[in-house]
């Protein structure tokens, strides 16, 4: 009789204990998340977002002082209007030379036609030629000299045009523009801090389409496959449910020790694999949620 009351208590504990697994695959809910950091420095003047805020991709929400960024870029302005003032003129400063030679050849050509009349003197002609072959060599060298001033005057526009074009980039920074849609997490800065290169200012995520991460044993990846529509089942308290439809988007390659938390469907498993199943938010799920996956359209 004891024998028998005994084994008949091994049968309730061990039917009390086993674990009734509906599902397979668990894990949880997760979102891709997107830090937005400060691309330089200064003090923050506007922030206008605050957690729980929809931001779209875009949005412009704030900015960092950029007073010493400006007068900078103004000041490069300026240099860059004296450099073109000091350009030299090349066609007026030649214009002289180019004139005296004109005359030369004029007269050189005059005499040559009183050469010809026998009423001139050839030492004469040769005097304008070699005048003109002089004038000609410094219109060369002025020339020159002209070309090189300019070349560097242009080489000095082009510098300053560079540091114009790094203050444009760096004025650009100052501005806080919203990478991606999404909803603010968390807020890491307020306004009237001290921003430097690097520091975080807010979180963002879609939290409309979130992703169950969920793990999955060796035995199980004949089962499933990307593209593969399959069953969420998300837990709310109090015995309430909810079931969503999911696509798995991604399989791991690599296996993984099951991490602390996670139900396999055998939980003899050490090694399983991660996946990933995205699911429409219907506004009730949340980041970090526990979610349930089952593969099969009916169980």
């Amino acid at each position: 009789m004891k024998c028998t009351i005994l084994f008949a208590a091994l049968i309730m504990l061990t039917a009390c204990g086993r674990n009734d697994n509906n599902f397979d695959a668990t894990g949880s809910f997760e979102s891709t998340e997107v830090i937005v950091s400060s691309e330089t420095n200064g003090k923050i003047m506007e922030l206008n977002m605050e957690e729980g805020d929809k931001l779209k991709a875009g949005d412009a929400i704030g900015y960092i002082d950029s007073t010493q960024l400006y007068l900078k870029k103004m000041q490069l302005a300026a240099g860059l209007r004296s450099v073109d003032i000091r350009k030299p003129d090349i066609h007026k400063q030649i214009a002289s030379i180019e004139q005296q030679i004109a005359v030369a050849r004029s007269e050189q050509q005059r005499m040559e036609n009183l050469v010809r009349a026998k009423a001139g003197n050839q030492k004469q002609v040769d005097d304008y030629s070699n005048s003109i072959k002089v004038l000609t060599k410094q219109l060369e060298a002025q020339k020159s000299t002209l070309n090189k001033s300019t070349s560097g005057a242009n080489a000095d526009v082009e510098g300053i045009q560079y540091q114009i074009m790094q203050l444009d980039d760096q004025l650009q920074k100052c501005r806080i523009v919203n990478p991606s849609a999404g909803t603010v997490l968390v807020k890491y800065a307020q306004t009237g801090e001290l921003a430097t290169v690097g520091k975080p200012l807010y979180k963002i995520a879609n939290i409309d389409l979130l992703y169950l991460r969920a793990y999955v044993t060796s035995d199980q990846l004949t089962q499933i496959k990307l593209n593969q529509q399959v069953r969420v089942l998300s837990d709310f308290g109090k015995k309430e449910r909810r079931e969503y439809s999911g696509i798995i988007t991604w399989i791991s390659a690599k296996s993984e020790f099951t991490p602390k938390g996670i139900e396999t469907k055998d939980e003899r498993a050490n090694l399983v694999y991660a996946v990933k199943i995205a699911v429409k938010n219907d506004g009730y799920l949340k980041i970090g949620q526990y979610g349930e996956t089952i593969f099969s359209k009916s169980k």
